[in-house]
């Protein structure tokens, strides 16, 4: 390892620390059993916002240097992917619950812990054979991040890879993504 890459790779881990230490853990939220994990002590700290968004630049230059969009999922993954979208010089689109994107969409329904949900994403939003990255603040059982590869399978564009600021090992929604790789900062 030269002295340039040891001394990104001591930085690469002094932002993992930093993010590590604003995430804050709230059992029993939203029911009993469940330990919360909170990104909004990230979201204030603009240290901690851009050490998330420098190691998640990090891993695309590294791992995807041909990217055209990052696609975000409603809502947390509207809170990075622009950010790390404009850093990258490519476009960002979202993906939201049903019913909230104007104009002709496709969607796809999914399961989720409590119930089924609906996600959509404009039709007009990715052109085939597009590559992108999808980014979201949590992989917990994957129902989401599985529904975004979905929603982008059936526009035709090719899913990279997904990132998650937060992976929740134990939960094993990374099995319900697959074959997509997932980059997490944080896992528990």
């Amino acid at each position: 390892m030269s002295t340039v890459q040891a001394g990104m790779a001591a930085g690469s881990e002094s932002k993992l620390q930093l993010v590590h230490k604003h995430i804050r853990a709230f059992p029993d939220f939203p029911k009993k059993g469940v330990l919360f994990r909170d990104i909004c002590p990230i979201l204030k700290d603009a240290a901690a916002l851009t050490a998330v968004i420098d190691l998640f630049e990090e891993h695309v230059r590294i791992s995807h240097q041909q990217v055209d969009l990052i696609v975000g999922l409603d809502a947390r993954g509207f809170l990075f992917g622009p950010l790390l979208a404009q850093r990258l010089g490519v476009g960002f689109v979202l993906i939201r619950k049903k019913g909230k994107l104007p104009g002709a969409t496709v969607s796809v329904s999914y399961d989720l812990e409590y119930g089924k949900a609906e996600a959509e994403v404009q039709e007009d939003a990715v052109a085939a054979g597009q590559k992108v990255l999808i980014i979201d603040d949590l992989l917990a059982t994957g129902g989401t991040l599985y529904a975004a590869c979905e929603l982008m399978r059936k526009q035709q564009a090719e899913v990279l890879g997904c990132m998650v600021v937060i992976e929740l090992r134990e939960l094993n929604g990374i099995d319900k993504v697959k074959p997509h790789s997932v980059f997490s900062l944080v896992q528990y």
